[in-house]
């Protein structure tokens, strides 16, 4: 097996001339990202769709890396902030109607804990899946194979070292459910503050609209 399907096997590989010459295109496509005209909305969706894997109105605002694009799938209404890290080593699997706020970080990457086999430039890289209705807060790492279920908030700061069920709210350094989402807080739009009347009927009529 040639460094590019051991890496696709999910097996340690080394970055060599053609795992590199496969990184060239998402560095062009993120250089482009990063410097167009912030306020070209139409023209920011139509890189992101061509640098993504797999993509249905996508949006991410620049500034945003990654090492392949094509590795990350996203589902319908992706949003992405500021200075979000995407290391798609292996896939990034994500669901429908994501947000990320600023300077989310995903990493499939990985080196060996050892001294010894970590300077031989092996490396590897495990997938993450992050399922539907997912916020994810900002400044949080999430590390290689974490499962993410759906429905799930993951508070600003957090460190996701391991998998987090459906309908949770986690937060922390190392991340841990601290409890489930309810029917109790649909009404809620910070803490226990609850939406206005105005502000609610026209939640109502939103959420009716998509079901």
């Amino acid at each position: 097996m040639n460094q590019i399907e051991r890496r696709d096997a999910g097996l340690p590989y080394i970055s060599d001339d053609s795992v590199m010459e496969q990184q060239k295109q998402a560095r062009r496509l993120t250089q482009e990202l990063n410097t167009v005209d912030r306020s070209d909305f139409k023209k920011i969706s139509e890189i992101v769709k061509e640098l993504f894997g797999k993509s249905q109105g996508a949006f991410v605002n620049p500034p945003f890396y990654c090492d392949y694009g094509f590795h990350i799938e996203v589902g319908k209404n992706f949003f992405a902030n500021y200075n979000c890290t995407i290391l798609d080593v292996a896939k990034v699997r994500i669901g429908d109607n994501c947000q990320m706020a600023p300077n989310v970080s995903i990493y499939t990457a990985g080196h060996p804990v050892h001294p010894l086999t970590r300077n031989t430039a092996y490396e590897y890289g495990i997938e993450v899946t992050i399922g539907d209705n997912v916020w994810i807060g900002g400044n949080t790492v999430i590390c290689p194979g974490v499962h993410i279920g759906d429905n799930v908030v993951i508070g600003a700061g957090s460190v996701v070292t391991k998998d987090i069920p459906d309908w949770s709210i986690a937060a922390g350094n190392p991340c841990k459910v601290i409890r489930k989402i309810t029917d109790a807080d649909k009404k809620l739009y910070y803490r226990n503050q609850e939406f206005d009347e105005a502000g609610w009927t026209d939640a109502c009529r939103i959420i009716r609209e998509k079901q």
